[in-house]
């Protein structure tokens, strides 16, 4: 028996949730009209809130709901809007960590750094879905509504060949006196590309090393989940293990979320099975059930993820999409509905 295999069966989320917690608006010239994704969730005073992405068809912007139960949730609006003409978030800004408690049991608040809140965010450098190869900063707040942004310290060019199609989303972790980013990256621009994930430390969140062992997640073998992405990185730790969840993609063009274990926040065990599959045809997450998003409240797991799904065709603006991509839950017990 795995050491892990206890703890991959305390993760597990059978319960379906059968609506979207947070969907697009399909409203034009709203920053989520055409599609929401990547949520982040912790606890914010006496409710909950979520930060997510949205796409109009230009780029990302970043918005908020709150919830007062973890099921029902309402946006607020934009949180991080784009930025100005010739800037480098001109086009896309996606905010998608704000560092947290680190136990996966514990009460996903907030942490502050020096009094502030401090997230990180990527953005692409031309207009459309994920144009370009993305880059990595830093950005600080008071509240979780107006968020200062540092310019980028992380770019593709300067890493290693299998990241150096662009970057994507990142986990901020701190742990002994060392902040650990994990983040995934593509080997290259045009498809078909692999992902993977690779970590960078920081003791002042000024200086940053790449780990020499990158990536820490590869993707599997062929024939496996997450033979061609290893993708989205959300680490916790559980007692003395860290878990780090992610999404894997097949070549049977399907995304699943599953997880991996490390005693050291550098080396990586994979499950050997995803945590949760694709949906049913018909069902919100029959495509895509990926992108995970992990919280905990009084004895019940939640599992956030971006649920894709096909669409009749809606164009806004000149952009036209064929799925519905928002946010589902999956939880580890049947919960009041």
């Amino acid at each position: 028996m795995n050491k892990y295999d206890e703890l991959f069966e305390a993760l597990r989320t059978s319960w379906q949730v059968p609506w979207m917690q947070v969907a697009p608006s399909f409203i034009s010239g709203r920053y989520d009209s055409l599609a929401v994704d990547c949520p982040f969730v912790f606890r914010e005073d006496n409710h909950f809130a979520m930060t997510f992405i949205g796409f109009d068809g230009i780029g990302y912007r970043s918005g908020i709901a709150t919830s007062g139960d973890l099921l029902h949730w309402r946006k607020e609006g934009m949180v991080i809007d784009r930025g100005e003409v010739g800037s480098p978030t001109e086009f896309n800004v996606a905010l998608t960590w704000i560092m947290r408690d680190n136990d996966l049991y514990g009460s996903g608040e907030l942490q502050r750094v020096d009094g502030r809140l401090l997230g990180t965010y990527h953005a692409y450098p031309a207009p459309g879905y994920e144009t370009g190869p993305a880059a990595i900063g830093l950005c600080w707040s008071d509240d979780a509504r107006h968020w200062q942004l540092e310019p980028f310290f992380l770019h593709s060019q300067e890493g290693a060949g299998w990241e150096r199609g662009g970057l994507y989303k990142s986990c901020l972790v701190a742990h002994d006196g060392l902040y650990y980013l994990f983040y995934n990256a593509k080997n290259r621009d045009s498809w078909p590309w692999f992902e993977q994930i690779g970590l960078v430390t920081s003791r002042d969140l000024v200086h940053w090393e790449r780990y020499a062992g990158n990536p820490v997640l590869p993707v599997g073998a062929a024939g496996t989940w997450d033979e061609q992405f290893a993708s989205d990185p959300y680490v916790l730790r559980a007692g003395d293990t860290w878990v780090m969840f992610y999404y894997g993609l097949a070549t049977d063009g399907h995304a699943r979320n599953g997880v991996a274990f490390s005693d050291d926040l550098l080396h990586w065990e994979k499950a050997p099975v995803p945590l949760i599959d694709v949906g049913a045809v018909g069902s919100m997450d029959s495509q895509y059930a990926h992108k995970p998003a992990i919280f905990f409240n009084r004895g019940t797991l939640y599992h956030y993820y971006c649920a894709v799904s096909p669409y009749p065709e809606v164009e806004l603006n000149g952009v036209s999409t064929r799925e519905l991509r928002g946010i589902g839950v999956r939880t580890s017990r049947l919960v009041h509905l």
